[in-house]
């Protein structure tokens, strides 16, 4: 079967687009949001410079049950709460709010274990000289974890691709749409073939520009 590229372009074009939306929404979104659950998972640890045990036994359990959770079955589940925030359960929008959910837990854990690795003398020394738990966070916390962070944020948006491709399953549009309407349902193969090179290339870009960035950070 010959594959007309001339209709399928301007189709393939739009799936591009769609997924790149979908991807950077989710990364800025559910980055801040993984960076200040992950943030408190840290700080509210016993011995932590925000220790509140309750809080973050509650903020554990929150991450144990949704990260493990397969995104297509996600996206079943979160169906009710889906459609009393987006008012829909199908297309772009409810696709990216999951993945925003999905991404959030994910670069929670990511954040805490990363944040962990910071020597907590360094910490000490600074409540020592009266810097308080804000001040720490964020001018010496975070830029200490900052080269890790750089590499599990790339993980992350790694993963975010991931489900962009699925989000197709629920209307949500993009390559994986694209993919699984224009390519594995007609049984045309090449279509396929494209939208899965796009994407290998995307991530290998992404994953390229994480690691050359965490060097630099790495390397001040």
């Amino acid at each position: 079967m010959q594959t007309d590229w001339d209709k399928l372009r301007p189709i393939l074009t739009e799936a591009v687009g769609t997924t790149i939306y979908l991807v950077l929404l989710t990364f800025v979104v559910g980055g801040l949001v993984g960076l200040f659950l992950g943030t408190a998972l840290y700080t509210t640890r016993k011995g932590g410079l925000l220790a509140n045990s309750p809080i973050n036994w509650v903020l554990n359990v929150l991450v144990n049950v949704v990260r493990p959770i397969p995104f297509i079955i996600l996206l079943a589940a979160l169906g009710p709460i889906t459609l009393e925030v987006v008012g829909t359960t199908i297309g772009t929008e409810a696709a990216a709010f999951v993945m925003i959910v999905a991404a959030s837990f994910g670069i929670a854990r990511i954040v805490e274990q990363n944040l962990v690795t910071v020597d907590p003398g360094v910490i000490e020394a600074a409540r020592a000289m009266g810097a308080g738990p804000l001040r720490i966070i964020l001018t010496l916390l975070i830029p200490e974890a900052l080269g890790p962070l750089i590499l599990g944020y790339t993980f992350i948006i790694i993963a975010i691709v991931d489900m962009s491709a699925m989000a197709g399953t629920v209307g949500g549009g993009g390559l994986g749409d694209f993919a699984l309407v224009y390519g594995y349902q007609r049984f045309d193969w090449e279509v396929t073939l494209v939208a899965t090179l796009i994407i290998i290339a995307g991530v290998q870009g992404i994953q390229f520009l994480g690691n050359w960035t965490a060097r630099k950070v790495l390397r001040r």
